[in-house]
C-alpha cells in the first residue's frame, strides 16, 4: 500500500503501464504464434505474410524496451530461417 500521495500516483501509473506492456506482449505472441502456425501448415506465402505482419511488433517491443534486442533479433532469425528451410 502507498504511505505517500507521490507513491499512490507513481503506483496509478505502474499500473496503466503494466496493462499497456501486457497487451503489447500478448500481440506480439500472438503474431509469432501466427506465423509458427503458418509454418507448421506448410504454405509458404502464409508464413511469409504473417512474418512481415509480425516483425513490426516485435521491432516496437525491442525499441521501446519491453524485451532485449537480442531476444527481438532471435526471434527474427529463427522464424525466417524456418521460412526459408521451406520448400
Amino acid at each position: 500500500m502507498a504511505n505517500s500521495k507521490s507513491a499512490e500516483r507513481a503506483a496509478r501509473r505502474a499500473e496503466k503501464h503494466r496493462a499497456r506492456n501486457v497487451t503489447l506482449r500478448s500481440s506480439t505472441r500472438t503474431g509469432l504464434r501466427k506465423v509458427s502456425a503458418a509454418i507448421g501448415t506448410g504454405d509458404k506465402a502464409a508464413a511469409t505474410a504473417a512474418y512481415k505482419a509480425a516483425m513490426p511488433a516485435v521491432d516496437a517491443l525491442a525499441a521501446k524496451g519491453k524485451i532485449h534486442r537480442n531476444k527481438a533479433a532471435r526471434h527474427k532469425s529463427r522464424l525466417s530461417a524456418r521460412i526459408k528451410s521451406m520448400q
